[in-house]
């Protein structure tokens, strides 16, 4: 600073402040024309550099000594292009207070003077303000969808759900990770409508609401609580789930204990009535430390807790194999059409009949039986007098006239199942099948896809007017099983 008065003492007005705007220099060169090698202005140049280091401004004379204006504090070096040539000339002094930075002006300008940029939007809150703009045209809304399924079937079961979504628009939302052996996935659609009935892998079909990754130890009630009073309307009933697997069976014990707590909370806020027709809540716990939150439309989803319809063995029945066929009659038939559809006095063929476990369930609703298989009945059902038990292959039995019912359990691949379906409905052998497919451990949609696509394009071709319905029920293993009717004719 010395160096400084020193030179405006000895230099006053040499070169002018007009005659110096007219020549900006860069920062850091020298103004010195070369000829002139006066010491006193080699001195000037040494401090006056070590000012713009430092950040210090010289005062003119007579003025007061000021706190830097912030813009200057923070980054003198990149200062505005006019205000950064005047600090280099040789009346900085002068110049500087001239283009000083203002503090008013917009927001943005303020931003500007001070070399910082403006701080961006969250990306959540731009989606949110796109949705917003093109809400009902350009953005769509997404959904979530949870699904319970059979340990296994993960894949197969998001897998079939996006494909019949697809039937209506693309999909286009981001999938969620699916997690094999959870016994549960989670699909994400945008706007699309989903079928319960036309799903095969999915025992269950909940629209997902809400998630917790995290409920506290001490107190999972209250962000339970709290997410429910988010979401709008009644529930005619309350659902508490785990998924049906040997670490879901663990929390058995837990949900029993946290069910009144939730259902008595529920009801003091008048949220759970006893309303069949209303949308069920369903909170469904992956472990204890996770929770999502979702509801299902009465008419469009499973009316069994979990999506599994329990049966119950008959102390007479010979096989396990008996609760395949009682709960694919309670899953594919509502009270009135089992009443219409399973009287007594009708016949039946059970394809594969031994040791009787199918044989059995129509035989205990007055329905006379022909049993085809080279294996032997057990039980009651070995003389009984409504059973016909013929040693002979499945495949190529053919009644001596057509009976009411098909029922088939034989262990063979998927398409020659469904190619001797098609033939006894095309050869009028039977008016309604009940059969299993046993699926393959790769491939299982495409198996699927071949078997059924084959008997539906068969009885097509015949002008046969029919109802198809497919599931993997919770008595199937590496199967599923099938409900076909014939309707009226064309």
């Amino acid at each position: 600073m010395r160096a400084m008065r020193t030179i405006k003492k000895t230099n006053p007005g040499n070169v002018s402040a007009k005659d110096d705007a007219a020549k900006p220099r860069r920062s850091g060169v020298k103004t010195t024309p070369k000829t002139d090698r006066s010491p006193a202005k080699t001195v000037a140049e040494k401090p006056r550099r070590a000012a713009d280091k430092t950040t210090a401004k010289p005062q003119p004379r007579g003025g007061s000594a000021k706190t830097p204006a912030r813009g200057e504090a923070l980054k003198p070096r990149h200062a505005a292009p006019k205000a950064q040539s005047k600090h280099n000339s040789r009346g900085a002094a002068v110049e500087t207070q001239a283009v000083k930075p203002r503090r008013v002006g917009t927001k943005l300008t303020r931003l500007l003077s001070l070399n910082v940029a403006p701080a961006k939007p969250a990306a959540s809150a731009q989606v949110s303000r796109e949705k917003s703009r093109h809400a009902g045209t350009e953005t769509p809304t997404l959904t979530q969808w949870l699904l319970y399924c059979r340990s296994g079937f993960e894949q197969d079961c998001a897998q079939e759900t996006l494909r019949q979504a697809r039937k209506h628009k693309p999909v286009i939302a981001e999938q969620p990770d699916i997690i094999n052996n959870s016994g549960y996935a989670v699909v994400a659609l945008n706007e699309q409508a989903l079928s319960f009935r036309e799903l095969i892998f999915a025992r269950q079909l909940i629209r997902l609401h809400h998630s917790i990754a995290a409920l506290p130890d001490r107190d999972r009630l209250t962000p339970i609580l709290n997410a429910i009073t988010a979401l709008p309307g009644n529930f005619g009933a309350l659902w508490l789930e785990v998924p049906d697997t040997n670490d879901g069976k663990t929390l058995s014990a837990f949900v029993r204990r946290f069910q009144p707590l939730l259902e008595t909370a529920l009801r003091e806020q008048g949220r759970l009535l006893d309303d069949i027709k209303s949308a069920r809540l369903h909170i469904f716990f992956p472990d204890k430390a996770s929770v999502l939150i979702g509801s299902s439309d009465p008419y469009n989803s499973s009316p069994a807790l979990m999506g599994i319809a329990r049966q119950s063995i008959p102390a007479e029945a010979p096989s396990r194999s008996t609760l395949k066929l009682a709960e694919a009659i309670e899953t594919f038939m509502d009270k009135s059409e089992q009443t219409r559809l399973l009287r007594s006095g009708m016949t039946a063929v059970d394809l594969g009949a031994a040791p009787g476990g199918w044989t059995w369930q129509m035989v205990s609703r007055g329905i006379r039986v022909t049993a085809v298989d080279n294996g032997p009945m057990k039980g009651v059902l070995a003389k009984h007098p409504l059973v016909e038990h013929l040693k002979q292959d499945g495949f190529k039995y053919a009644p001596r006239k057509a009976v009411d019912w098909l029922i088939c359990d034989m262990v063979e691949k998927p398409a020659k199942v469904a190619e001797l379906i098609s033939a006894w409905f095309v050869a009028g052998w039977c008016k309604h099948a009940i059969f299993n497919l046993k699926l393959p451990m790769k491939q299982r949609v495409a198996a699927l896809d071949a078997a059924l696509g084959g008997i539906r394009t068969r009885l097509d071709e015949e002008g046969i007017s029919y109802k198809l319905q497919a599931k993997q029920l919770y008595h199937d293993r590496e199967e599923i099983t099938v409900f076909l009717t014939k309707t009226k004719n064309r």
